[in-house]
């Protein structure tokens, strides 16, 4: 009895190695065809664009030093920087990693840092940059891996300000909606646009030196609500009190770094400003 179970296991880990070389090969054949794919796309594409890609691997050893990784990509009208990504990855270096998604600048997934500024990398044209193209992960973050950077710290300070409507002014019908001006509308309607990519987190100077600082986004987040005048006078005090704390908008010195980066056009640094007045005129008394 104990022979045969014996020999089932031994036949079981034979098919499982089996398996897994016949696997093994299959991925090398796989990379061989992209490899020689590459190869025939190199020669037969009538520019290519070199990137210089920032690597890292705390878990492998050889690794865990930072350097750069030179590909060579074919060049095509309309390529983006996640497009040349994409392209080495595929065809050269499968263990290359880096943050994406929808690919139309709606996610916010793939902020990098490429040329010396935080960019989108679905969003950033190729011919538009100077070549060679230099990514990097996002500056004042740690990094995980290569591209990847820890996005907990910027999803905190984002949750501090309670990013949700709230109200204490239902209106009375149980099916009447809560209707918002179209000059208010207008008011918080570039605010609503961020795409928590923390791209303005990684320009700010001050977010870099205080890990307390709010940040651009998550004031421009309270900015948003703030502003909504269907929340109410009550709910918006309360909101100032968050964003006027010592680690709040008082922090900002206006560098217009955030402005200058941010993927989706919002005037963060003039919300910020405009938050700051709110809070002064709050704390006004009138005897």
């Amino acid at each position: 009895m104990s022979t045969q179970v014996q020999e089932r296991e031994t036949d079981t880990e034979a098919e499982e190695t089996s398996d897994q070389q016949q696997r093994r090969r299959s991925e090398t054949g796989e990379r061989d065809d992209m490899r020689e794919r590459a190869e025939t796309d190199l020669s037969e594409a009538d520019e290519t664009v070199r990137i210089k890609v920032f690597r890292y691997d705390p878990e492998v050893e050889g690794k865990k030093d930072p350097r750069f990784d030179t590909f060579e990509v074919p060049f095509r009208k309309g390529m983006t920087v996640l497009d040349s990504l994409i392209y080495a990855r595929d065809h050269f270096d499968s263990s290359l990693t880096f943050r994406h998604s929808c690919r139309q600048a709606i996610c916010g997934s793939d902020a990098l840092f490429v040329n010396g500024r935080q960019r989108l990398g679905c969003k950033t044209q190729m011919v538009d940059l100077e070549w060679p193209v230099r990514i990097e992960p996002l500056p004042h973050a740690e990094v995980v891996k290569d591209l990847v950077v820890d996005m907990e710290h910027f999803y905190d300070q984002m949750e501090a300000v309670e990013p949700y409507f709230q109200t204490n002014d239902l209106p009375d019908g149980e099916l009447e909606e809560q209707r918002q001006t179209r000059e208010n509308r207008e008011k918080v309607k570039m605010s609503t646009r961020c795409i928590w990519c923390s791209a303005c987190m990684s320009s700010c100077n001050i977010a870099a030196g205080d890990n307390e600082y709010l940040g651009p986004a998550a004031i421009n987040k309270a900015y948003r609500f703030a502003m909504d005048k269907r929340e109410g006078a009550d709910i918006k005090e309360h909101r100032l009190n968050i964003i006027e704390q010592e680690h709040g908008v008082w922090r900002c010195q206006t560098q217009f770094s955030c402005t200058e980066v941010c993927p989706k056009d919002i005037p963060l640094t003039e919300h910020i400003q405009e938050l700051k007045r709110e809070a002064v005129k709050s704390n006004l008394k009138f005897w």
